[in-house]
């Protein structure tokens, strides 16, 4: 007898009635995904999630009657599932995702104007429906890594004497559930820490805002990346969301180049550019890859190891997707594999070495 195909069911939460109706379109032909509710408001969303028990949720964060993030902070404490916001792609949307993100939203998509929609409607299909099937597979210890990170006991700052070398670089790639696994690790890093550049799957307009949510929080200074800046000790660049970040040497020093070039491997910014352009240098370099969905930065990693880097990827039992470090497992990419309560750690051990004592290391792994 042939099997019936277990669908992912969708519930839409958002007051406009146009985006309902824009959601459930993009979602209608496909076969493994069925719409089976939608609500206006999330007291009506209290009741179907009771009564249909809903695989993924979308959420809209600008609601009457209790406000997204009220309802996503209610919904995480009672009844954690995946939720996907959709976002306006403006400051105040770019911090109210961010702080969703914290509460345990898994993932965010831009929620489209009709205007955007007519242009480039199937793109917007296309990413809602990676995204959904994507949240459905997340395990539900998962949904709260933001918790994870308020009460684990080694959230703390690390000691660290400092660098032995004026040339050593962290370099970090990530993308879904990332906000948060960078946070984790740039919380235990002192201000002497060696120089960091993070590229995060992110849009233009929550790049910067999220920068500054890091340095608000953090002993590092965390700020958007900029052309042409020197890269110091102590801070951790961003790559902008619309741009792809690499790093250039002059002399004795680093300095971030942002490029305005195709997207590759479908993202821009892209890990991949930021970890191939560390290999004239690699014997300098920590190559991490964080939580995230995609192969972006596996290669890129692979290509780093090759040339004497020390790569880490995080471990799946801490990854809310083990798409980005998977990947790079699967071709070998790392030197070790880490969970991400010690991934700081491991950045500051392997920054007191000297370049004799890194090279050891390195030869061992």
């Amino acid at each position: 007898m042939e099997q019936t195909l277990k669908k992912i069911t969708v519930l839409v939460v958002d007051d406009s009635s146009v985006i309902r109706n824009i959601v459930k379109d993009a979602l209608k032909d496909e076969i493994d995904i069925e719409v089976v509710g939608e609500a206006e408001d999330p007291i009506v969303a209290r009741d179907l999630i009771k009564r249909l028990n809903p695989d993924v949720l979308t959420l809209d964060v600008e609601m009457p009657k209790m406000d997204g993030i009220t309802f996503l902070g209610n919904l995480m404490r009672l009844r954690p599932m995946p939720v996907i916001m959709l976002s306006t792609l403006t400051t105040k949307g770019a911090d109210i995702t961010l702080e969703a993100l914290e509460i345990g939203a898994v993932d965010f998509i831009a929620k489209p104007s009709v205007a955007e929609l007519l242009a480039t409607k199937n793109s917007f299909k296309e990413t809602l429906v990676t995204k959904i099937k994507q949240a459905a597979t997340i395990e539900q210890r998962n949904f709260k890594l933001s918790k994870v990170i308020a009460s684990d006991s080694e959230n703390k700052i690390l000691p660290f004497k400092g660098l032995k070398r004026v040339d050593h670089l962290v370099a970090i790639g990530a993308s879904t559930g990332g906000t948060e696994a960078i946070k984790k690790v740039l919380l235990n890093l002192p201000d002497n820490s060696p120089a960091i550049v993070i590229t995060q799957h992110i849009p233009k307009s929550f790049s910067g805002r999220f920068a500054d949510r890091l340095n608000s929080c953090c002993q590092i200074t965390v700020q958007e990346a900029q052309h042409g800046q020197k890269i110091k000790v102590g801070h951790a660049y961003i790559a902008p969301g619309d741009m792809h970040l690499k790093v250039v040497r002059r002399g004795s020093g680093f300095f971030c180049t942002l490029e305005d070039s195709p997207e590759v491997s479908r993202h821009k910014p892209s890990v991949d550019v930021l970890f191939d352009s560390l290999i004239p240098f690699a014997e300098n370099v920590q190559a991490i890859l964080l939580t995230g969905m995609g192969r972006d930065g596996a290669k890129g990693m692979l290509n780093l190891k090759e040339s004497g880097a020390k790569t880490i990827i995080q471990d799946k039992a801490s990854s809310l997707i083990w798409g980005m470090p998977g990947k790079a497992y699967a071709l070998n990419a790392q030197c070790e594999q880490i969970s991400l309560a010690n991934i700081a750690s491991s950045i500051i051990d392997f920054a007191s070495l000297n370049k004799a004592e890194m090279k050891k290391k390195n030869d061992e792994y």
